[in-house]
């Protein structure tokens, strides 16, 4: 199964549950093929943890769901070593983590202590618990959702949690049309419900190998380049883009053309998968938002104006 193939299958299936939001579902598919994970920020009842839940049953993988509270303990999500009386011996009971699809509700309730937690699962998919290293089995993918609305009780994730999740995006209302389908399609029964199993692990990890290799040439590596010097050069940003964010871009860009079909990364490419992957990476300067009312997204728009496309071939 090519990763083109791949895509539409999985976006078709979920779609049968979240309405009128293809284009969101791809981007959390590419997500996936490149490695990373995703972190969706919107209004409560868009859709967000039925999302998760339709992906992990398309794929047939494990899933699990941590609702994030102040009194959440790190423990609670990596696990936790216990004295067992019968045995005589301490026993390693696992956390939340160990599964294939993890979904982090509201991430920003809990505490920095707890949310830092997850740092180390989601760079290199493993967990440390009293000294002993614990490898977290593939797929491991972390679909984390917050509430941009509420600022009581809440703690924002710090720019380096941030800077794990490969894209950010939001759901958004649906279309008259989406949300007429969605009241017929509900009835006694949800569509999530009947949602099956329509691709599998093997499946992802061989079109996740065909993403990471498709051709990314020197035009478009360089291209890469200059977007993210013109984030670190923007009078309106405090902290641009760092390489590890260059990387998460030539990533996703990688996995964005190989849904297409693509054999090479196109500049159209880069620009899709660069509105999700950079703006939660840059720190805007405090008057661009106060006083002209500029956000991230609106700052990565403007330099994609403004960053010359190189004109040579990408193949």
């Amino acid at each position: 199964m090519t990763a083109k193939e791949f895509g539409d299958v999985f976006t078709a299936n979920i779609s049968k549950v979240i309405m009128g939001k293809s284009r969101e579902i791809r981007i959390v598919c590419a997500a996936m093929l490149a490695g990373g994970h995703v972190l969706i920020e919107d209004v409560p009842g868009t859709g967000k943890t039925m999302l998760a839940r339709a992906a992990a049953r398309s794929l047939g993988v494990t899933f699990r769901r941590i609702q994030f509270t102040p009194d959440l303990l790190p423990s609670d999500i990596t696990g936790i070593n216990y004295y067992n009386m019968k045995t005589q011996e301490f026993v390693f009971r696992k956390g939340a983590v160990f599964t294939n699809i993890l979904l982090a509700d509201e991430i920003n309730r809990a505490t920095p202590r707890t949310q830092s937690a997850l740092l180390e699962c989601m760079e290199e998919k493993q967990t440390t618990v009293d000294g002993e290293t614990y490898k977290l089995a593939p797929p491991f993918f972390v679909i984390a959702t917050q509430n941009p609305v509420e600022s009581a009780g809440t703690y924002p994730l710090p720019e380096a949690q941030l800077d794990r999740f490969l894209v950010r995006l939001r759901l958004g209302y649906g279309e008259r049309r989406s949300e007429l389908d969605m009241l017929a399609a509900i009835g006694e029964n949800h569509p999530i419900d009947a949602l099956g199993e329509v691709l599998s692990a093997d499946d992802l990890a061989g079109a996740s190998h065909e993403a990471l290799n498709v051709r990314l040439g020197e035009a478009a590596a360089g291209y890469i380049c200059d977007l993210g010097e013109a984030t670190r050069r923007s009078e309106k940003v405090r902290l641009g883009l760092s390489p590890r964010g260059l990387l998460a871009l030539k990533r996703m860009s990688q996995a964005v053309a190989a849904l297409e079909g693509a054999q090479f990364v196109t500049p159209d490419h880069i620009k899709t998968a660069a509105g999700y992957v950079i703006p939660h990476r840059l720190i805007c300067r405090e008057y661009a938002i106060t006083k002209t009312g500029t956000t991230a997204e609106d700052v990565v728009a403007q330099i994609l104006e403004d960053t010359p496309v190189p004109t040579e071939q990408f193949e």
